[in-house]
């Protein structure tokens, strides 16, 4: 009998050098073993007489080996063994490479079990070529049953993980099953020693998926237990309450030059109330690229700002920030509100009549970072924005009560929560209260995620589109067809526009030489493509003042053409830029590629986006078929699958649960039961191993 939080390390048979291996593939105990799931199987359970075989298939067959011989390739630098096996009903060869270790086993035991293609050699007729072997006298193990093909790394092959799985089910061990018995029976679901074994070693395809089932259910129901927490933590807490200034928010509204959509009214509805409320506000603002989020988060921070109370922004890149803080600015010049901006590298403040800083201009770029700390800490900063910046230690507030997060899925869940929570103690006028929580995201989320990792927010969603907004027309584009739109990009320009041209990498990569990175791709259209344009070049690993001016000369027509990488995703906003190109199109995902196409189409004019692919794909179709981001997201799910959308591959989740996060029914399902257990225990002491596994998933996964 085996403990399962023994470390793998001590396990006979794999040692530290192996251990460490296992470590990349989150693999450090026994149990993490265990859980090491399968990505897919490979059916090799039906034994097939040698001679009904045929070539192209796949098959297992059962004989003895009579006669093999190895021989040395000098040319290709490899071993090669024939052999020949024979059953009870005809003969076939058998080819295997660089497996010099096999003569001493076919030695020992010439009773085998192989799988593998078939083929058809002109002058040996019917060849196994390279199968999978094992003894026949063994349980199967690689062979002869539903064989798991694990995720493996570097030195981990699944063999190897095969061999030690099976070792660890051999030697036994115990495991408590945290799924309370009358769920288990209500849903008709295996046990957890059952289900691991299942998922392992099935006999046959229903007994895996039903453990995948239960796998699946287990963590919705983790993840709708954690969530339901977080939201009764949230109405547990207390924040200020933040009145609703009527008269400021029509004189902010009739300052603007558009109106407000049906979406922004009905979202800025549902944050007003909730400021109003005595227990902090912890709400998403979900809307698509350009559809007006900046402006509800304005008027947000007017309800704050416009009862005395500090508000803070906090953006997830320099450039992104610096574009809130102007817009802020222009937004605010009417009011008695100081703006101020917090980062690495800016210390700025925009000031007016209420308030003067010392030492300070009404525009100051030259604040010292004491200066501006001394002005947030004694309240004279009603709207601070910055980035990472602002979660900094020295940093106090005076009365903060709002918290903005903007593309909230680019900072961790432990950030967010640092800068809540620190804020409550460093408010000097505020100490026992959370400040309200407003996160933003320009990715739209389909339904199921959001039911299933948002569960502990509030969404509001803006799907409609500001009015004087024309559909960005989108053609993916073959190479032959690409000097055509250089040209077409050439005339947009002489019309006074200015265009995007977007790279995946910044420079060549030996993994991806083929890639054109953003400095080549830069020289090569600078010189031979558009020698009588002006083009810039922005990409991450530029300093921020370089990347301010390059923005800064861009959006002041100085440029005509701006080549970047991803860096341009979020945020910039330049209503003359009408058309865009993206090399390597079929590189991104759609969701990130809508997001790139979101940087024109903010002006007046109509907009252009250009896909360069190698060719044409289904999956492109869908950018060129729709502009609605939420429609895209849902077809990005569908296309891609779970486990790879908004990069929750690498979220901590199974992927048997990733193929189900889009299940409403399990959803529903796994949010009753939660609700149900939390209402006869809330605490969960009476489940301590389902509260263990909770703690343990909130590690892995990020939850609001």
């Amino acid at each position: 009998m085996i403990e399962i939080e023994t470390s793998v390390e001590n396990l006979s048979g794999i040692g530290s050098a192996h251990a460490d291996k296992l470590q990349k593939l989150g693999i450090r105990t026994v149990r993490d073993l265990l859980f090491h799931f399968p990505a897919r199987y490979d059916d090799l359970s039906q034994i097939t007489p040698i001679s009904e075989l045929e070539p192209g298939q796949t098959a297992t067959v059962i004989g003895k080996i009579t006669g093999f011989e190895m021989r040395r390739s000098w040319k290709k630098r490899m071993d090669i063994i024939e052999a020949s096996i024979e059953d009870s009903t005809g003969t076939i060869g058998a080819i295997w490479f660089n497996q010099k270790y096999l003569i001493d086993s076919f030695s020992r035991n010439p009773n085998v079990r192989l799988s593998g293609k078939i083929k058809h050699d002109p002058k040996k007729g019917l060849v196994i070529s390279n199968p999978v072997q094992e003894s026949a006298s063994t349980d199967p193990t690689h062979t002869g049953r539903i064989v798991p093909i694990y995720p493996e790394t570097r030195g981990i092959t699944s063999r190897w993980l095969r061999w030690q799985i099976g070792r660890i089910f051999k030697m036994g061990f115990e495991i408590k099953d945290p799924l309370p018995e009358e769920i288990l029976k209500k849903y008709r679901l295996p046990s957890l020693k059952k289900a691991l074994y299942d998922m392992h070693y099935p006999s046959n395809d229903d007994s895996h998926l039903v453990a995948q089932k239960r796998f699946a259910f287990f963590d919705m129901l983790l993840i709708q237990l954690k969530t339901l927490q977080l939201k009764k933590h949230w109405k547990g807490e207390s924040a200020q309450k933040i009145g609703y200034k009527k008269e400021e928010v029509e004189k902010f509204l009739k300052s603007l030059p558009f109106r407000l959509t049906r979406d922004q009214k009905k979202a800025f509805e549902e944050i007003r109330k909730d400021l109003e409320r005595a227990h902090p506000m912890n709400r998403l603002l979900n809307g698509d690229v350009g559809s007006g989020k900046t402006i509800v988060s304005a008027l947000a921070t007017l309800q704050s700002s416009g009862n005395g109370f500090q508000s803070a922004i906090m953006a997830p890149t320099e450039v992104l920030a610096y574009q809130h803080f102007e817009n802020f600015s222009k937004l605010f010049s009417g009011f008695d509100f100081n703006i101020g901006l917090l980062t690495n590298s800016y210390r700025q403040i925009v000031q007016n009549s209420k308030f003067k800083i010392q030492n300070s201009s009404s525009k100051s770029k030259n604040l010292t970072r004491s200066q501006i700390l001394k002005a947030i800490k004694e309240g004279n900063v009603d709207i601070i924005i910055g980035t990472h910046a602002l979660i900094q230690k020295d940093i106090r507030f005076k009365n903060l009560a709002l918290i903005i997060i903007d593309e909230q899925h680019r900072f961790g869940v432990m950030q967010r929560a640092y800068l809540q929570q620190k804020s409550s103690e460093i408010n000097d006028g505020m100490k026992n209260k959370l400040p309200h929580l407003l996160t933003m995201s320009a990715t739209p989320i389909p339904r199921t995620i959001s039911m299933t990792l948002l569960g502990s927010l509030d969404v509001s969603l803006i799907t409609q589109m500001p009015e004087d907004r024309k559909p960005i027309i989108t053609r993916t584009v073959l190479p032959k067809k690409q000097p055509a739109v250089y040209e077409f990009v050439r005339q947009e320009i002489k019309r006074g526009r200015q265009a995007f041209v977007i790279l995946p990498l910044v420079e060549e990569s030996d993994k991806l030489a083929e890639v054109k990175a953003a400095t080549t791709e830069h020289k090569r259209l600078s010189e031979e493509v558009f020698p009588e344009l002006k083009l810039s070049l922005l990409h991450g690993r530029m300093k921020p003042s370089e990347k301010e001016k390059i923005m800064m000369d861009f959006k002041g027509k100085k440029t005509d053409i701006l080549v970047s990488t991803s860096v341009i995703e979020v945020g910039i906003d330049i209503p003359n830029a009408t058309v865009m190109i993206i090399e390597e199109a079929y590189r991104f995902g759609l969701s990130q590629l809508h997001q790139f196409r979101g940087r024109v189409g903010r002006g007046s004019e109509q907009s252009y986006c250009f896909l360069f692919s190698k060719q044409s794909t289904k999956r492109l179709g869908v950018l060129d078929k729709y502009s609605d981001g939420f429609k895209i997201a849902q077809e990005d799910l569908k296309l891609r699958g779970p486990g790879d959308f908004f990069g929750f591959r690498q979220s901590g989740l199974a992927d048997s649960t990733m193929q189900n996060i889009t299940n409403i029914k399990m959803i529903k399902f796994a949010n009753e039961e939660a609700r149900d257990l939390l209402k006869k225990d809330p605490e969960l002491k009476k489940h301590p191993a389902l509260s263990k596994e909770i703690d343990r998933m909130s590690e892995n996964i990020h939850l609001e």
